[in-house]
């Protein structure tokens, strides 16, 4: 039983995961990859923070989308609390990968 909750809870990090990264690149409005250099993201934006550089942890990454930063804008009424934490944890875990 232990097992297979181990096994869901890597599916569904895995689904955050993805899903923080689809919107990272594309799907938030304004996309983060337009501002930010990111190498797992294959981004190289000129206006943000090199985040690879940053490497911010999810519960900073979650501030800046919801409260807006420096020219950043907010995220809070375009994304939802789900998509929010999904590109802080992809945003937090991509940018410490080697």
């Amino acid at each position: 039983m232990l097992t297979a909750l181990v096994g869901i809870a890597h599916a569904d990090e895995a689904a955050q995961l993805a899903r923080g990264k689809q919107l990272f690149t594309t799907a938030a409005v304004p996309a983060c990859a337009v501002c930010h250099t990111l190498k797992d993201a294959g981004t190289e934006g000129a206006i943000g923070p090199v985040l690879d550089e940053l490497q911010p942890d999810a519960a900073r990454v979650t501030r800046a989308l919801r409260d807006g930063i420096g020219s950043m804008p907010s995220f809070k009424a375009t994304m939802s609390e789900a998509d929010i934490a999904a590109v802080a944890l992809y945003v937090s875990q991509a940018s410490r990968a080697k």
